[in-house]
């Protein structure tokens, strides 16, 4: 019987994205008064803009003998399944996650969320050592939300 190689002590490994989008925080539910007194500026109805960073973090868990965490083959990754999809759209005009009809809000705490949700699955099909531990979306250089905390 031939079994796996022992694997080695796991790497957390990080790394940056930037993308720029708009969003409007509003509640459908909630009066426009509601959600002018909840959401302030934010609730503008033409949106405002951010521009973004994500940070996920993966788990590596190489097998001895294994090559290194394949970084640019991550960069892609990150680019194909969230960057291209969410960089430079109006969060709640122009992608299904955030749309009026799926209801989801596109606060920072839900884009984080959403995002997870969408790569973790991709990177478990692009490697069985490695998982998605979280991810870190930061809203402005001082508001971020990272799922699962």
């Amino acid at each position: 019987m031939i079994s796996d190689p022992p694997i080695t002590a796991p790497v957390l490994v990080r790394q940056k994205f930037d993308f720029a989008a708009s969003h409007r925080l509003h509640v459908p539910t909630l009066s426009d008064d509601e959600n002018q007194r909840l959401f302030g500026k934010c609730n503008h109805p033409s949106g405002h803009g951010h521009n973004y960073q994500i940070e996920p973090c993966v788990e590596w868990r190489a097998a001895k003998g294994d090559t290194d965490f394949d970084l640019a083959a991550f960069e892609r990754l990150v680019k194909q399944v969230l960057i291209d999809r969410f960089d430079h759209k109006h969060l709640n005009l122009d992608t299904r996650e955030f749309s009026a009809t799926i209801g989801v809000n596109p606060t920072v705490e839900n884009i984080a969320r959403v995002f997870f949700g969408l790569l973790s699955p991709e990177l478990a099909a692009w490697s069985r050592h490695a998982s998605l531990r979280s991810i870190t979306v930061w809203e402005t250089d001082r508001t971020s939300a990272t799922f699962p905390a």
